[in-house]
């Protein structure tokens, strides 16, 4: 067991948690290490993607039905603590939202970056994870902002000059991206094309650009995969359990075909760590029990 290690990752909405890594939060879980979720918007300008629940009074209070949805998904993953920043959810990029003086994209990144680094100071996390700066294939607004402030913090909550009255200086060791291999997308398109089924990827979504030579560490999830799709499921309103894109192979086939989660190292003040097939396999390697 390792009590005294935490991990905590930094999403935009309510959903990305569930999409991004939860079977590598749910395997630290069960070696004992803390995981905290920080979770930056509410969530208010997602669409309605289940049919099932696009009704008027799911509309209605959708703020508060994705929180409620946020709440079960964490449980099902494993988190140990849940933080919510408080902006509101900015929307596609082009839209009114973009410009509400309360969403996340109008945030100032000090103002921000500050809310975490107090997190950060409090639960002090050896391993962070957030999102890559690279966002052309999805240039959500939220998703920029999200990397801006962790990088933010990354570079200012260890310095004991930087805004004291945040909390005592915790600094991180080590700086996760999380990664979505194209090669994942092109090898779940093909799967489908052999087994004589229509693809739900488009060629636009298959020319998605990835970052497949950036990715560093390859977390093999084997065993995990329920989790993985019942944290997604828990989002009912942003999650369509009819849908090819998620659940449209076989979940044994869907496990098997690409059994990772994957990751960029993006900074890290450890030293190097041991690999297998030119990847790390352990977002905490090189980082010793310690606070």
């Amino acid at each position: 067991m390792e009590k005294s290690l935490t991990l905590l990752t930094v999403h935009a909405h309510p959903d990305d948690e569930s999409s991004k890594g939860p079977a590598t939060v749910a395997i630290l879980t069960g070696r004992g290490i803390r995981s905290v979720l920080v979770t930056c918007t509410g969530g208010e300008e997602g669409d309605i993607n289940n049919p099932a629940m696009d009704r008027p009074e799911v509309k209605e209070n959708l703020s508060q039905i994705r929180r409620a949805e946020l709440d079960a998904a964490t449980k099902i993953i494993g988190y140990s603590k849940l933080y919510l920043l408080g902006y509101r959810d900015s929307g596609m990029p082009g839209v009114p939202a973009n410009f509400h003086p309360d969403s996340f994209a109008q945030a100032p990144v000090e103002e921000a970056g500050d809310k975490l680094i107090g997190i950060i100071r409090r639960e002090m996390p050896q391993v962070v994870v957030t999102y890559h700066e690279d966002q052309s294939g999805y240039p959500h607004p939220d998703h920029l902002k999200v990397h801006d402030i962790s990088v933010y913090a990354f570079d200012r909550s260890g310095d004991s000059s930087y805004k004291p009255e945040l909390g005592p200086p915790h600094q991180i060791s080590k700086l996760y991206y999380t990664a979505w291999a194209s090669q994942r997308t092109k090898m779940f398109h093909d799967k489908f094309i052999e087994l004589g089924l229509e693809s739900p990827f488009s060629q636009d979504r298959l020319n998605r650009p990835g970052n497949d030579e950036e990715i560093t560490t390859r977390i093999d999830v084997r065993g995990y995969y329920k989790i993985r799709k019942d944290a997604l499921l828990a989002h009912a309103t942003q999650i369509d359990p009819t849908s090819n894109s998620w659940f449209g192979l076989p979940d044994s086939l869907s496990e098997d075909l690409w059994p990772y989660e994957d990751y960029i190292l993006a900074r890290s003040n450890v030293g190097e760590t041991e690999s297998f097939n030119g990847y790390e396999t352990d977002l905490f390697a090189g980082i010793s029990d310690h606070k």
